[in-house]
């Protein structure tokens, strides 16, 4: 028997369950009829027409027939209706669930009170960890990989290379918790990596037959920030990338870079900088101790130690790109034939399109004035990190403009030059999936004096078995990588205040959530 009352605030659904119809006991599940009493209860199921929907359901409570049973009596169930212990229908539990799993406490909150579901965020957080985690299953191909939790504090993330779903996370990046996973779960044949000695030895101690494979990124990255240590190092050597302006400009550069003249402030400040930190540390003291003298920060004191000038460390922004350059040529010709009026000029660039302010105008003639050249826009010298990217760029994906600066930088700089050269030889090694010349690569790697790469040659070589296996097998931690993107949007959605129990539990259940609604067929309309 089913009434329906609607109101303009609620949909109530009155219902009775059918007498004399035999249920299993919660217990022993024997089928019961023998009535004991009846009860009401009261669900709440998702909205209909948008509006709040309640049920008034009465049903049985029945006496348990067997007389072994501990359940003397029980409540009967109605099937996708009730469910023990539980006021919401299991549609609602579910929606309630998934909302929780995608948008966490406030945003799950906000967006079911927009569906006219009225739970609050500690409710919506209670009903999210509720929701068992799905089997373990071991891998036979593993990720790992750390990511940053909170300030100093990283974590670690395991995921299921094949699948592509996370496993489970924990705060700390040790060997010793890994390796305890991976004997308390035994399967695993390859396991990807980064170059972290700590998961080197977790994965050897756990799982001591496994095959490891270092990360082709996490080699090409860490080859790359080499390059860029050595192209700070020779800063000096920038400049020489750009193009002749004129017969002097190779005189103006090498004026440039051998200059002692401090003039600006900054040059003074730069300069004071490098003789107290060379000073300190031509003494042998470290670089920890002379930026806790100095007040600087460790890696400032690394770039002025490493610095052979002064001039190296300064930072010499070029005049800014203007909305009047496109107009100097016209300037410079307009002036030439007599016409030396900043107002008017300003006029006629306004027809021409100008729609900047004639104080620009008339400070851009001031140096013609003087009798000096229009100051027009200089190309700045590439920076360090802009000289790395053109030496690791792949040569036919490199840009007209690198590849006519790229050669001069290489030319004029022998260290830049020598690392450009491992790195393609690095790089051909990737590309052919071939380690065979890594043992003579990792030699000339060491050979050639140049403190970055020296260091490089020495973790690589005492790895060569993993970055041999990252050259040549297809395995990779690129998964991992896509999934701590999540990590730290899930992160971000709940604020940063996430404790690891509950962004593990995210985690997983949004990976599994986002594959079970994508694996649903699609109805298309008839």
């Amino acid at each position: 028997m089913v009434s329906v009352q609607v109101s303009d605030a609620v949909v109530a659904v009155r219902a009775r369950t059918t007498s004399g119809v035999p249920v299993g006991c919660t217990g022993c599940g024997q089928l019961s009829t023998w009535c004991h009493s009846r009860y009401a209860r009261r669900l709440s199921d998702v909205t209909l027409a948008g509006r709040p929907l309640l049920i008034d359901l009465s049903v049985r409570r029945l006496y348990c027939e067997n007389t072994t049973c501990l359940k003397v009596t029980f409540a009967e169930q109605v099937p996708g209706l009730t469910v023990r212990y539980q006021r919401r229908t299991p549609r609602l539990q579910g929606l309630v669930e998934d909302v929780g799993v995608v948008l966490a406490g406030r945003g799950g909150s906000r967006m079911l009170r927009i569906l006219n579901i009225r739970l609050s965020r500690v409710a919506v957080l209670s009903q999210l960890m509720r929701v068992p985690l799905p089997p373990l299953v071991t891998p036979r191909v593993l990720g790992v990989d750390d990511f940053a939790l909170y300030g100093d504090t990283y974590g670690t993330l395991l995921v299921d290379a094949t699948t592509r779903l996370p496993i489970t996370l924990w705060e700390g990046r040790d060997a010793e918790r890994l390796g305890r996973w991976l004997r308390e779960h035994p399967g695993v044949e390859v396991a990807c990596r980064d170059g972290s000695l700590a998961y080197r030895q977790g994965i050897t101690a756990g799982a001591p037959d496994a095959v490891q494979v270092s990360d082709r990124f996490h080699l090409w990255q860490g080859l790359s920030r080499r390059v860029q240590d050595i192209a700070s190092a020779h800063r000096g050597c920038l400049p020489a990338a750009l193009p002749a302006i004129g017969d002097g400009a190779s005189a103006r550069v090498e004026e440039a870079v051998e200059s002692t003249t401090a003039d600006t402030r900054a040059e003074r400040h730069a300069r004071r900088l490098f003789e107290a930190v060379q000073a300190l540390t031509r003494s042998g003291r470290s670089h920890s101790s002379v930026a806790r003298e100095l007040g600087l920060n460790r890696r400032t004191v690394r770039k002025y130690a490493r610095a052979r000038t002064w001039q190296e460390v300064v930072r010499r922004p070029p005049r800014k790109f203007s909305t009047l350059d496109p107009y100097l040529d016209y300037l410079q010709q307009r002036w030439d034939e007599g016409e030396h009026s900043a107002k008017v000029l300003h006029e006629e660039l306004q027809i021409k399109g100008y729609l900047g302010h004639y104080q620009r105008v008339k400070m851009a003639v001031a140096p013609l004035r003087q009798g000096l050249p229009i100051d027009e826009p200089r190309e700045r010298p590439p920076s360090p990190r802009e000289a790395a990217r053109w030496i690791t760029t792949h040569p036919h994906r490199r840009s007209p403009h690198i590849n006519d600066r790229l050669p001069r930088l290489l030319d004029h700089c022998p260290a830049l030059k020598t690392a450009h050269d491992l790195v393609r030889r690095f790089a051909a090694m990737l590309d052919n999936r071939d380690a065979t010349s890594l043992p003579e690569w990792l030699d000339d790697l060491a050979n050639t004096g140049l403190a970055p790469l020296t260091g490089l040659a020495k973790a690589l070589r005492e790895d060569r078995d993993a970055v041999a296996q990252g050259i040549t097998t297809p395995y990779n931690s690129g998964v991992n990588e896509g999934r701590i993107t999540d990590v730290k949007l899930q992160k971000r959605i709940m604020a940063g205040r996430a404790g690891v129990r509950l962004l593990r539990h995210r985690v997983v259940l949004i990976a599994h959530l986002r594959r079970r609604y994508a694996d649903r067929p699609t109805i298309s309309p008839s």
